[in-house]
């Protein structure tokens, strides 16, 4: 029994038996996105051509389309922020490795530093 509701808990929302939207980044955002932009394009078709099945298919082409752009812009944004966080660990990985050696580029040697005191 416990099995099985621990099971349940993992098992994430299915869209199309194919799209764990749980657990694929950006799915969620995109789908709500999608879901605002068809209502809006097709209830504005609608109330300016009162054709409820070209209302239909525009709100559906809406949706794709808003779907699909904010998944994309979402990823891309996405894989930006995690080549910065890499670089960002690569630098500190090296301030590490080179603080207090003569490699270290924020140590200042030479005529900058008195020798003495004052």
């Amino acid at each position: 029994m416990a099995g099985e509701e621990q099971e349940s808990k993992n098992k994430g929302f299915r869209l199309l038996g194919i799209l764990d939207v749980k657990n694929t980044p950006c799915a969620r955002d995109a789908i709500l996105h999608g879901a605002g932009g068809s209502l809006a394009v097709g209830l504005l078709h609608f109330l300016t051509t009162s054709r409820v099945k070209r209302s239909f298919d525009v709100g559906f082409a809406g949706f794709m389309l808003t779907t699909l752009g904010s998944w994309f812009y979402c990823r891309m944004n996405n894989a930006k922020i995690r080549v910065q966080q890499r670089i960002i660990q690569d630098g500190i990985k090296n301030k590490v490795v080179y603080e207090g050696s003569g490699l270290d580029p924020t140590n200042k040697s030479g005529a900058e530093t008195p020798s003495g005191p004052s």
